[in-house]
């Protein structure tokens, strides 16, 4: 085979598209990798990162069978076994609490660093290259164009040779290039938000539980970290989240310790601290022709579930179950009339799968936003906070162990 000739090729090395190109690479594709920049670091002796996700149950399954999953738990990491969300207006302390013994689950979630989680899975990837798997880095290098035929696409980049594939993954993020080179377009939504993040020590430790209350103005998160301190995510007005910024840390800590109703008693330091711009973005389409979208490139979340990058691990588990049992079908998996149509039903899976919890999480928060509908919220979480199977419902499509969860997830520890 010519070098520069793959199965598949990735655009985009962050979390999302390392894990497909481990698991194509596990399934014997030979894998393209673009990524533009410089590679992952982790240092443990550090402090914790100000970018942590809580990975679910069924993402961990699928990070395992990446061969990922092993390396980040031998690092810092923080099972958490309860979730507990209350209103923060409410008198009677309207609240829903999850505990995994409940429902029959070893965690909730793990909170991870996310320099922790791509680094881990480079170091998969290199260990594969050395191997002679199949697997070309490019990097650093940046996607150009493409063009597609019946057989395959050609791709050129900004400095190296042209790659020739028979299919292009957009792992991109949400400036994706591969989807504004194949036309797609997103509905956006800018909430007029911003997410605080810093990690906080606390008068006592975290005790591993998520908890989040919900407020005017936005939710606010600790998540539970390894030596006891908890990373926060604070929901803000944009003007309010500026000020929040702009205070000195003893009078942040002041705040943020009334805004949490001392949870956790004082708060005593915070690390340096960052905002983004809240949005929700769900693409039209995730499929043109032979290129297809997954993560951030296709979809964009608010924070206040946890879901963004578990949406991606499920792109990418449910892409590479579907070709693989399209090849292991078909010796001409490739071509436009054997592929399309599976292409086409990746697009009907994950479409469905993330606006069902993107929508879920847009109409939550907009429930919280208008003081009038505070009676019919409180009620709301009271009723679901009594149901076991609202609460298993919710749980089991948050932990990414759903019925159409993709195989991967739903398989456990391999």
């Amino acid at each position: 085979m010519n070098q520069a000739e793959f199965d598949v090729a990735v655009i985009g090395g962050g979390m999302v598209g390392a894990t497909v190109a481990c698991l194509l690479l596990r399934e014997k594709f030979s894998v393209a990798l673009i990524e533009a920049g410089e590679p992952p670091g982790f240092d443990e002796s550090k402090p914790v990162g100000l970018r942590v996700s809580a990975v679910s149950p069924g993402s961990a399954s699928v990070l395992d069978h990446a061969g990922a999953w092993r390396i980040v738990e031998g690092r810092r990491h923080c099972p958490y076994r309860a979730m507990h969300v209350e209103e923060a207006e409410d008198q009677e302390q309207a609240a829903i609490d999850f505990a995994a013994p409940e429902f029959g689950l070893e965690r909730l979630g793990t909170i991870v660093e996310n320099e922790s989680v791509t680094e881990a899975l480079w170091q998969v990837l290199e260990a594969r290259k050395t191997a002679g798997d199949g697997l070309e880095i490019f990097r650093p290098a940046r996607l150009e164009g493409f063009e597609t035929s019946t057989e395959g696409a050609r791709l050129s980049l900004e400095s190296g040779p042209d790659i020739s594939a028979k299919l292009i993954i957009g792992a991109d993020g949400p400036r994706s290039p591969v989807r504004k080179l194949s036309g797609i377009d997103q509905e956006t939504w800018h909430y007029g938000q911003k997410g605080i993040v810093t990690v906080i020590k606390t008068q006592q430790r975290n005790p591993g539980t998520a908890w989040q209350r919900f407020m005017e103005g936005g939710p606010l998160a600790l998540l539970p970290l390894a030596d006891g301190q908890s990373s926060i995510v604070w929901s803000r007005p944009q003007a309010e989240a500026d000020r929040l910024l702009d205070l000195d840390d003893a009078s942040f800590c002041r705040e943020l310790e009334l805004t949490s109703g001392s949870w956790l008693g004082e708060v005593e330091s915070c690390g340096p601290r960052a905002a983004f711009e809240l949005t929700m973005r769900l693409s039209e389409r995730y499929v043109a022709g032979r290129a297809v979208l997954m993560g951030d490139a296709a979809h964009v979340v608010h924070p206040l579930a946890g879901q963004g990058v578990n949406l991606g691990f499920l792109d990418a588990a449910a892409l590479v179950e579907l070709i693989s049992k399209l090849r292991d079908e078909n010796r001409d998996w490739a071509g436009d009339a054997v592929l399309t149509p599976v292409l086409e039903r990746y697009q009907r899976w994950r479409r469905s799968d993330v606006e069902v919890m993107a929508r879920g999480i847009h109409g939550i928060r907009t429930l919280f936003e208008p003081p009038i509908l505070a009676p019919v919220r409180r009620l709301g979480m009271r009723l679901v906070g009594k149901s076991w199977i609202a609460r298993e419902t919710f749980l089991r499509r948050a932990a990414g162990l759903h019925a159409d969860a993709p195989s991967l997830a739903r398989a456990g520890r391999s």
